[in-house]
């Protein structure tokens, strides 16, 4: 199978905060107990490295467990997941204080986490031990193992809260499993080795991605079958969906363009090219404009929704992959993963010196740990 992406201190703090004159964004209206943050998890570090979303600096390095690869929120609290692909676990970090609240043991070679809307559960796939955990994130501890597909590599949560979508990537199926009870409502059959997974806001459709065979299946979850398998471009590894809920964009690796899927109706429209390899893609909240990882060209590019072209391409580091906007998408958090260092985008038009820059443009480069993989940003009070 293809490997595909996702999975100096005080000299840097210095150089950040100098270029912070030109990029940060410091608001007058915003009270000093408020505060943002990004979390970043480093592969082959055994870390997580906490930045200030608000100034661009780093702010601390927190020891987890080994080989930290996925990184969620919790939409209610100030608790940050990671989940310890090397040693079978789940760190809570607690974000007002920046510190390692517990650690949850679950299963054989975990990947990532999806946390419910009312912040109570999160589910862990164990891609080493066939299973989904289900955690109780107000005790931090398991409380039921449902076992799945063979090698199921993630899980995600419908907005409702009522099932969960496991993609088993070696059984070539999908497990939809009913939430309330903790138990498998049925296993369907898709194509071949599927894994990322988008659902819809009305938690109607949940649409998984199969690389091998360059398609996404279309799941019917009132129904809990298969409405199709839809043909994209070339070893397809990423699902975006429109805040909208109406248009998800596909990340075509191997073709080197992006296709585009109406949700409603599972219809296939056009591909675009893009850059070179895309992996990850993010869309602003007004549903304009797609912002895509080139992991082969070392650049971010930015696409028009409206107008269906790439209208930008900015450079960062080194092999970037995940991406994150800050809470009010001025900014955009660029993870390279093969020069350790987050880079920091001006993505929209910010008052800087009583001038107005509508230049999209790369603002910092902040050092991070070794193979950094996903990141999360979380805005917090503290007191």
């Amino acid at each position: 199978m293809m490997q595909v992406p996702r999975f100096r201190f005080q000299a840097a703090l210095g150089a950040a905060m100098l270029l912070c004159l030109a990029g940060c964004r410091p608001e007058s209206n915003v009270s000093p107990n408020d505060h943002e943050f990004a979390y970043v998890s480093n592969g082959k570090s055994g870390t997580v490295s906490v930045i200030d979303a608000r100034y661009f600096r780093p702010v601390t390095t927190l020891i987890v467990g080994k080989e930290p690869t996925g990184i969620a929120i919790n939409p209610v609290n100030n608790e940050v997941y990671v989940v310890n692909a090397g040693s079978d676990s789940v760190s809570v970090i607690d974000s007002a204080k920046n510190e390692v609240l517990a650690t949850i043991g679950v299963h054989k070679a975990p990947y990532f986490i999806s946390v419910s809307a009312d912040g109570k559960r999160g589910y862990v796939a164990n891609s080493g031990s066939g299973n989904l955990s289900v955690l109780d994130l107000e005790k931090h501890s398991e409380i039921a193992t449902v076992a799945v597909g063979s090698a199921p590599g993630e899980a995600a949560v419908t907005p409702d809260g009522k099932t969960v979508v496991v993609s088993n990537r070696t059984a070539n199926s999908v497990s939809l499993i009913d939430a309330a009870k903790s138990s498998v409502r049925t296993t369907l059959s898709v194509c071949k080795e599927p894994q990322d997974i988008v659902v819809m806001k009305n938690s109607a459709k949940a649409f998984v991605v199969c690389p091998p065979t360059n398609q996404v299946a279309a799941i019917d979850l009132k129904r809990d079958v298969v409405l199709a398998l839809l043909d994209v471009g070339g070893s397809p590894i990423q699902l975006t969906i429109k805040p909208d809920g109406g248009e998800i964009f596909v990340s075509n690796f191997g073709s080197n363009n992006i296709s585009s899927i109406e949700a409603y109706t599972n219809e296939v429209g056009n591909s675009f090219p893009i850059g070179d390899k895309p992996t990850m893609a993010v869309t602003t909240s007004d549903n304009s404009l797609l912002y895509v990882s080139d992991f082969g060209s070392d650049s971010v590019s930015v696409y028009s929704i409206d107008d269906g072209k790439a209208i930008d391409s900015i450079q960062v580091g080194s092999r970037p992959d995940a991406l994150a906007f800050t809470s009010d998408e001025s900014h955009l958090l660029v993870v390279n993963s093969g020069s350790g260092d987050v880079a920091v985008v001006r993505t929209v038009k910010t008052k800087q010196n009583s001038k107005i820059s509508r230049e999209r443009s790369l603002v910092t480069m902040i050092p991070v740990g070794a193979q950094p993989n996903a990141i999360a940003i979380k805005s917090v009070t503290t007191k």
